[in-house]
C-alpha cells in the first residue's frame, strides 16, 4: 500500500465518538453540535512529494498541505494553531497534532476500500468512517 491509495474524494460514511473527541480537545457546545451534524468532504491530493487533505462541508472547510516527515503549521477545524507532522508507516497515515502542551493523533487507513479515520486525545477517542465518492 501507498499513499497514492489515499488520494481521491471521500464522503463521510459513519462517525462514532466525534462529540466526545472534541469536547477533550475543548470545543464548545455550540461548535460541536454543528460539527457533529456536519458531513464533510475530503479529498487528498498528491502533487509530486506534497500531499493535501482537503475538507469540505456546509460548516467550514479547511486544507493542509505538507510534505511527509516535516512538521507544519496547521490552523483545525476548530480554530487551534498547531504543529502538526504526518508521517506514513506500513498502511497507514498517522498525523501528530501538538498545541500549549497537548497532543493529539489522526491515524489514517484504508480498510475494505473505506478511509477510516481514527482521532485519539488522552484516550478518547473517535472513529470516522469514508466511502470513496
Amino acid at each position: 500500500m501507498s499513499i497514492d491509495d489515499f488520494v481521491g474524494k471521500w464522503s463521510l460514511f459513519s462517525s462514532d465518538g466525534f462529540d466526545e473527541y472534541m469536547k477533550e480537545l475543548g470545543v464548545g457546545m455550540a461548535l460541536r453540535k454543528m460539527g457533529s451534524m456536519a458531513k464533510p468532504d475530503v479529498y487528498i491530493i498528491k502533487d509530486g512529494d506534497t500531499v493535501t487533505i482537503k475538507t469540505e462541508s456546509t460548516l467550514k472547510n479547511s486544507q493542509l498541505s505538507f510534505k511527509l516527515g516535516e512538521k507544519c503549521e496547521e490552523t483545525t477545524l476548530d480554530g487551534r494553531k498547531v504543529q502538526t507532522l504526518i508521517t506514513f508507516d506500513g498502511n497507514t497515515l498517522i498525523q501528530l497534532q501538538q498545541w500549549d502542551g497537548k497532543e493529539s493523533t489522526i491515524t489514517r487507513k484504508i480498510e475494505d476500500g473505506k478511509l477510516v479515520v481514527e482521532c485519539d486525545m488522552n484516550g478518547c477517542k473517535c472513529t470516522r468512517v469514508y466511502q470513496k465518492a
